[in-house]
């Protein structure tokens, strides 16, 4: 991104190579609701060849090939997929709808974020929604995030979905070009192959976050601990 798009969407620093600010799992059942779970970047797992870390470090050391390796150890689960969304391609998605509806819960100022939202059902554009996914600004910080990221990402694919999308030429082109153009896929899918996640999710999905059994301070800094029961029941049943 230029300079003034860096300014205008509040990310600074954080442009360029670097950790994942977000990683969910969607799994994608014959039957039943989709089930979208997110996985705290904090979370102090083992990286193949580097050691204990936190999960969104794979990135860094291996790409996107090493933090799918990450998280496949890590679950058991199999990663048949992945799709990669930089700041700048999120944003001009959420512009390509016309905003997407979020109910905040509570007031968020976050000026590293770029925000200042009030309570209540509102319709957030590009910057304002990236900074919503992002801060941390509120009591119990990253969990908090994790759980803001779930319910945005379900509100973008429905109205991605919807038939105001879909039956508004403007609007569906507008979609179809930053679509294209923000995501970036494994070497086997293609970008088309994102429209199954979103009629996947379109009639229903569940959402969740790894279950968490504490935090505790390392060498790499203060990390998220898994509670090793609730996860192994949780990564089961997405078997």
């Amino acid at each position: 991104m230029s300079e003034e798009d860096q300014n205008e969407l509040g990310v600074g620093g954080d442009v360029g190579v670097g950790r994942t600010d977000t990683i969910m799992l969607l799994h994608i059942p014959r039957s039943g609701d989709a089930q979208l779970v997110s996985i705290p970047r904090d979370s102090y797992v083992n990286v193949p060849g580097f050691g204990e870390d936190k999960i969104n470090a794979a990135f860094t050391y291996g790409g996107p090939q090493l933090l799918a390796q990450t998280v496949e150890q890590a679950t058991g689960l199999g990663i048949d997929h992945y799709a990669e969304i930089g700041m700048g391609g999120l944003a001009n998605v959420v512009d390509s709808v016309g905003g997407v509806e979020i109910c905040v819960e509570e007031p968020i100022t976050d000026p590293l974020a770029g925000i200042d939202l009030a309570a209540g059902c509102q319709d957030l554009e590009g910057p304002d929604a990236l900074g919503y996914v992002r801060t941390r600004a509120t009591a119990q910080g990253d969990l908090d995030r994790v759980q803001r990221q779930r319910e945005f990402f379900a509100a973008l694919l429905d109205k991605i979905t919807s038939p105001a999308t879909l039956i508004n030429p403007f609007r569906a082109i507008s979609l179809i070009n930053h679509t294209s153009q923000s995501f970036m896929v494994n070497e086997d899918d293609h970008v088309w192959h994102l429209a199954r996640v979103a009629l996947a999710m379109s009639s229903g999905v569940e959402t969740q976050t790894i279950p968490i059994g504490g935090f505790m301070d390392t060498a790499v800094g203060n990390v998220v601990l898994w509670d090793e029961a609730g996860a192994q029941e949780l990564f089961s049943s997405l078997q």
